[in-house]
């Protein structure tokens, strides 16, 4: 257990998993991650945090790389690979605000690299030398990278205060309203520009592009209702309120974005090679 490894195994599974936006992806990073560092002389390593955090960044990226390529062929919306949390993770802020599927969305629009920079500088504030070891890039070049990434993230996602009880309580509204496929009360728990993305992958049906509108989104929730009845169950999905919905045989999680006391995006995962780790938490660090 003193192994510097097995001690930091949460934080350095965060840092990968927010650099992928994938667990089983993470967990393949860290197996490679293990093996170098087992045959590493450990007495020359005078920070093994550091040096862990910047041995997993550069085999996340690596990874992210190839990922990258990949994605552009997949079928439909992309979403992330859904963690189930403990409430606790919403305790911390920042760290449920990094890991929640609104901002892994979000970073998915960036290059592997200002990714990788944002991640490791304003989640985990780490060292623009130390990204620069990890990325491989100047000091200077990081910092360049840095300042574009934050532009773009701010402008993809302005930081909305929305507080546990407040979506907590949305949520709820939303799951009662889908369970009786009230199209009212559908459209009233809805912002009038919300944006639905579902996630199939291709291996089962889903919208293979984003709805707009709160009226669109409704009546077509609605009318899944009306094709069978829709169960849902509540869960903490990456330090948010979510639920889980079957419907017909078929099961989805489900995590929203809320604004002003309405849901902004909602974000179905269905995928059913996404949904296999929901059975225990998560333990997330940074």
């Amino acid at each position: 257990m003193s192994d510097p490894f097995v001690v930091h195994r949460n934080l350095l599974f965060t840092v990968a998993y927010e650099l992928l936006g994938s667990a089983a992806d993470a967990e393949d990073v860290l197996q490679e991650s293990w093996l170098r560092w087992s045959e590493v002389d450990q007495s020359q390593v005078s920070e093994p945090r550091a040096y862990l955090v910047r041995t997993v960044s550069r085999q996340a990226l690596n990874r992210l790389r190839t990922l990258s390529r990949r994605r552009e062929d997949y079928v439909g919306e992309w979403l992330p690979e859904p963690l189930l949390t403990s409430p606790d993770v919403a305790e911390d802020v920042e760290l449920a605000e990094s890991v929640s599927i609104a901002m892994l969305t979000v970073l998915e629009t960036l290059g592997p690299t200002e990714r990788a920079v944002f991640v490791l500088r304003e989640v985990f504030d780490l060292s623009y030398g130390e990204i620069a070891e990890a990325t491989g890039k100047s000091t200077p070049g990081v910092r360049q990278i840095a300042k574009r990434a934050r532009e773009h993230v701010a402008a993809k996602r302005p930081r909305v205060q929305v507080s546990r009880d407040e979506q907590q309580t949305v949520v709820e509204r939303f799951q009662q309203a889908l369970r009786n496929g009230e199209l009212l009360k559908l459209m009233e728990v809805m912002a009038p520009d919300v944006v639905l993305v579902t996630d199939g992958g291709g291996v089962v049906p889903a919208a293979r592009v984003p709805i707009h509108g709160a009226e669109v989104v409704a009546k077509l929730l609605a009318r899944v209702a009306e094709l069978g009845a829709i169960s849902t169950e509540p869960l903490w999905l990456n330090g948010a309120p979510s639920f889980r919905l079957e419907s017909d045989g078929r099961g989805a999680v489900v995590s929203v974005e809320v604004a002003d006391g309405r849901i902004s995006r909602i974000f179905a995962i269905a995928n059913p090679h996404k949904l296999t780790r929901l059975d225990e938490a998560a333990e997330l660090a940074r």
